[in-house]
């Protein structure tokens, strides 16, 4: 109920009273502060609206059942802050400083589109994010850690979270990998942002990327006032040709297994393009995105191992254990590693040291191995999983790439294009599709391609699912 604005008198107390009658029922110790609470609530809410008269505090005191001076010095606090105001013998009033806003807390965060299938890549299955074992380590950690650890960390991170690091990156990954260049960030996004930034302060304004790639990078690196030059790919990796010519002194790569295409960088495109980042003394800046899942054989070590004066390598466990926990790593050249910690520092202070000291004792007891072989299996099951259910429901389609991570790219045959009309059929019959093109900078032609080629991810979804959202994207293609 909200009080008359022309009539200041009994019906303006009783509700008023009503608004804090709540407040008023408060323990003696907190009624002061609930009574400004629920008053400044009642004002931002707009329930007492500008220009409203509000009771004498004897009044309302009366009407609550409480102290005069309490609610004298509520009104005291509203008018000092803006909420209320007051004139000697005029009574006192609801500014017209505040403007009433609905309070709403809305989410942000990416979410599935909720299709009946979604092959939408990217996505690591979350239901196998190891919550006994990560309970533990935080019980334990928690028990353990010393109250200086809880201070503000080291830039770069907790000592022993980048010591257990530099161990494990130097053994599933082939990387020289010495503590003191490791920095922890926010997953691979921060760690492209820190790079960005360093870049621009040398001077650099642009950047190579791979054409295809991940679309992140463009505004990644726009933020820190670089811009991207889209480069090529031939079938060993980035062409090395368009990349002499382009004039960039800095490239990002993923050589492991490139996204979204899905190759392996060559032995030889390797050794090129490190001879071209000597050449111009530049650097390569190495996404090790899902570097880890390899399932043929052994995972190509990365590429930073070869020349870690020349190669920036960044990696995270948003793959691993969960995009949420946003936490990665950042290994660079000694020369860059002053002005990346300095950035960090202005950036955040440093990560949370709680979640570092946590993670740290993950990998020293062995539990991230394990982890990291679950996730193997299961989602080695599941790309085979994908790629029966194309060879069965799209016959002659094209499964292209290494087997490894999180996604295939796969070729339809050309009866099932154009690619708009499939795409716009699929996603009727509510399957969620990425096609190639959505991961490359337009060029002539692209649009209304009649080839189909889609980038599939398979790691969030059971085997039984891959298969029926196969059956109906197929169904919805031919119908």
């Amino acid at each position: 109920m909200r009080p008359s604005q022309s009539d200041p008198g009994r019906g303006t107390a009783s509700a008023a009273w009503e608004l804090l009658l709540p407040a008023a029922s408060a323990p003696a110790r907190t009624r002061g502060r609930a009574l400004q609470a629920a008053l400044r609530e009642a004002v931002r809410s707009g329930r007492l609206a500008p220009g409203t008269r509000l009771p004498s505090s004897r009044d309302l005191a009366a009407d609550l059942g409480v102290s005069r001076g309490l609610v004298t010095e509520a009104y005291e606090q509203l008018t000092a802050e803006g909420y209320l105001r007051s004139g000697r013998g005029a009574g006192t009033w609801v500014g017209a400083a505040v403007r009433a806003a609905r309070p709403r807390a809305r989410d942000l965060a990416p979410r599935a589109p909720g299709a009946r299938a979604d092959f939408v890549p990217g996505t690591p299955d979350l239901s196998l994010f190891p919550r006994s074992a990560w309970a533990a380590a935080q019980r334990a950690v928690l028990a353990d850690l010393p109250h200086q650890e809880l201070g503000y960390p080291d830039p770069r991170g907790l000592p022993g979270l980048r010591t257990a690091l530099a161990g494990l990156l130097a053994r599933r990954r082939g990387v020289v990998a010495d503590p003191e260049r490791i920095v922890i960030v926010s997953g691979v996004a921060q760690a492209t942002t820190l790079l960005g930034f360093a870049l621009h302060a040398r001077g650099v304004r642009a950047v190579g990327v791979e054409d295809p790639g991940s679309p992140q990078h463009d505004a990644l690196y726009a933020a820190a006032g670089v811009t991207t030059v889209p480069l090529p790919l031939d079938g060993e990796g980035i062409a090395l040709r368009p990349l002499r010519e382009s004039g960039v002194r800095a490239v990002v790569t993923t050589p492991a297994h490139q996204f979204p295409t899905g190759i392996a960088y060559s032995a030889r495109r390797r050794a090129e393009l490190l001879d071209w980042a000597r050449s111009v003394d530049g650097i390569v800046l190495e996404d090790d995105y899902d570097g880890d899942f390899r399932y043929d054989r052994a995972p190509v070590g990365a590429l930073q191992g070869l020349d870690p004066g020349h190669v920036a390598y960044t990696g995270s466990v948003s793959k691993s254990l969960a995009p949420g926990l946003r936490l990665g790593w950042l290994l660079v050249p000694e020369s860059w590693a002053a002005e990346i910690v300095e950035r960090k520092r202005t950036m955040d202070l440093g990560h949370p040291a709680l979640d570092q000291a946590l993670f740290a004792r993950f990998v020293a007891r062995g539990d991230y191995d394990r982890q990291l072989r679950r996730c193997q299996r299961a989602y080695r099951e599941r790309r085979d999983a994908l790629v029966a259910a194309l060879a069965e429901h799209f016959p002659g389609a094209e499964v292209s790439g290494i087997a490894a991570g999180l996604h295939v790219i796969a070729t339809l045959p050309e009866r099932y294009g154009p690619e708009d009309g499939f795409l716009a059929r699929v996603a009727a019959a509510g399957v969620a599709v990425r096609p190639l093109s959505s991961c490359t900078h337009s060029r002539p032609g692209d649009a209304g391609a009649k080839e189909v080629r889609l980038v599939l991810g398979y790691a969030h979804i059971s085997p039984a699912r891959i298969a029926e959202g196969v059956r109906l994207m197929a169904e919805a293609a031919t119908g």
